[in-house]
């Protein structure tokens, strides 16, 4: 965890000038409308998260995604909508994945969520990139506003919904909370499928480093205060058995008509333990719960390389309905620059 933290400040620190003097020159999106969660531009797609990650324009979209023209076609009749996760970007999480999904036939929408300032997002907010740090019910908003505009804008009824950490978690809250899945009628939920990678389903305990605070906090100290200051709201709401991830999963975990793809690795260093992010099927609702490791112990991916993962990737394809092998290569831990796979 602390080699991870380590290699994420550095880079920033080495790409932070040439971020902050370049932005403004990034194009925007193609849009009529300018949306505060747009992304600005497009990337070029990228094989390791590292090297997406020190990409110099971290407010693009990554390649493949948000061309508001695309039209779903009668293969694939639903948009797919890409939710990042906290301390990253839609681009860093996705630099590999959206590319992959546009060339198999999808359109493919994402944005950059949460970007609180240092009061509610914490100390890592102020570093161009790092995104999904504000209160997660505001994030869960701008979900919905834009999978609304996806909808409109592609005549689209159902989309499909990929969620990498808390962006799993915005995806379940959406279906719960904002509309995304109708209990009374399945035939009317927004969201048909539904991956996740690293998804903190049922909160996490940061590899042991947020367990003082659960324990404070379960004794009744105030520890909000102090989390909230470094990793921002949303990342006290992720610790396991907060309020937030309580609500989400009281009454059931699935929604009938929604079929769940949820990806696990192992080697997971920020959603732990790793098996929490495993989801219970309710009535009606359909889930695999997939660990990367089953069947291909070779791929060690950590948290944040998941969505660079060749065998990720094939996963995810497959739950949408693609017919592409199941691939099985080495992919390393973290120090992924995207010299394999």
């Amino acid at each position: 965890m602390n080699r991870y933290l380590t290699t994420l400040f550095t880079v920033a620190a080495a790409t932070i000038a040439a971020l902050t003097a370049t932005i403004v020159a990034t194009p925007t999106a193609a849009a009529a409308t300018s949306y505060a969660s747009d992304t600005r531009g497009v990337g070029p797609e990228i094989k390791g998260f590292q090297a997406a990650f020190a990409y110099p324009f971290p407010e693009a979209a990554p390649a493949g995604a948000n061309d508001w023209t695309c039209r779903p076609t009668a293969a694939h009749p639903r948009p797919v909508v890409l939710v990042h996760g906290t301390w990253e970007g839609a681009f860093s999480t996705f630099a590999r994945l959206s590319p992959a999904l546009k060339r198999a036939g999808f359109c493919v929408f994402t944005q950059n969520y949460g970007r609180g300032g240092v009061a509610e997002g914490g100390a890592l907010s102020v570093i161009p990139g790092l995104y999904g740090t504000g209160p997660v019910e505001d994030s869960t908003e701008q979900l919905a506003q834009f999978v609304q505009r996806v909808r409109k804008a592609t005549g689209a009824s159902q989309i499909d919904a990929i969620g990498h950490s808390q962006g799993g978690v915005l995806i379940r809250r959406y279906l719960k909370y904002k509309g995304g899945a109708d209990p009374s009628d399945p035939t009317h939920n927004v969201v048909a499928n539904v991956v996740t990678l690293g998804a903190t389903n049922h909160g996490t305990t940061l590899s042991g480093s947020g367990a003082l605070a659960v324990v404070l906090r379960d004794a009744g100290v105030n520890v909000e205060p102090g989390v909230t200051a470094i990793a921002g709201s949303a990342g006290y709401e992720q610790l396991v058995g907060s309020s937030m991830i309580t609500d989400l999963n009281r009454g059931g975990e699935t929604f009938a008509g929604v079929d769940y793809t949820v990806i696990a690795t192992r080697f997971d260093q920020f959603s732990t333990p790793y098996a929490a992010t495993f989801l219970t099927a309710g009535p009606g609702a359909r889930v695999n719960n997939v660990l990367l490791q089953d069947g291909c112990p070779v791929d060690i991916s950590g948290h944040s390389v998941m969505t660079y993962s060749p065998r990720a990737i094939s996963v995810t394809l497959r739950a949408l309905g693609v017919s592409t092998p199941l691939v099985c290569t080495f992919h390393p831990w973290n120090q992924d620059w995207g010299l394999t796979g």
